[in-house]
């Protein structure tokens, strides 16, 4: 494992815990490797988008799957930077599960020296039958920092800033 991705496990709950509209949503850092990022969004009643059939709102759907894709966007940079979502695009195929956790798993598939695109899933519990999916892109909008392996600190790397 690299010191980058050791040093993501490290910070990655406070990346999305520490960010205020995910904490209040109750969202939950999982897992993180090169280009790969997992987080939960536990089952809350105050979520609900209609009170009859108790099924999360989208837009907390969508939420857990742009944080998930940004995270992602970091981890295939190989470095800690300031990003912006340039497009996401989120598909609905169901009505998630009322009672069930919602993990969105997102990969980072291709970056280019200032944009990250990335592919992801939501699901209650089975990663073939999502509740959504989505496409989008990260645009870099400050300086890469990057952590080298004798060094576990960021070190700015100019040649990726925009």
């Amino acid at each position: 494992m690299s010191a980058f991705i050791e040093k993501l496990w490290e910070v990655g709950p406070s990346l999305v815990e520490g960010t205020p509209h995910a904490r209040e949503l109750g969202m939950k850092f999982v897992a993180v490797d090169k280009g790969l990022a997992t987080l939960s969004l536990p089952y809350n009643t105050e979520l609900i988008g209609h009170p009859r059939s108790r099924v999360i709102a989208g837009g907390a759907v969508t939420t857990v799957l742009d944080q998930a894709c940004g995270l992602a966007a970091i981890a295939g940079f190989d470095g800690f930077a300031q990003l912006a979502t340039l497009s996401l695009r989120i598909d609905y195929q169901r009505s998630a599960t009322p009672g069930k956790t919602i993990i969105a798993e997102a990969v980072c598939y291709k970056t280019t020296r200032h944009v990250a695109f990335i592919r992801a899933i939501a699901h209650d519990g089975d990663p073939d039958d999502p509740v959504a999916t989505a496409q989008s892109a990260f645009m870099l909008t400050g300086p890469l920092y990057k952590v080298t392996d004798d060094m576990k600190k960021p070190v700015a790397d100019g040649s990726k800033t925009p």
